[in-house]
């Protein structure tokens, strides 16, 4: 997974540089990376409430 948002992000990265920061395309990119950090966040979080609780 950290793999894939870093690459996400360096995907943002090339498309802000090429688009500017308020291109159609670069907000898409930035929700796509906004989903995979939630994602993310959201198992990380998942995962340390079964450890803690088991």
């Amino acid at each position: 997974m950290l793999k894939l948002i870093e690459k996400k992000r360096a995907e943002l990265i090339d498309i802000v540089l090429k688009n500017g920061i308020n291109s159609t395309i670069s907000i898409q990119y930035s929700q796509e990376l906004d989903i995979l950090l939630t994602q993310y966040i959201k198992d990380d979080h998942a995962q340390k409430n079964r450890i803690y609780y088991s």
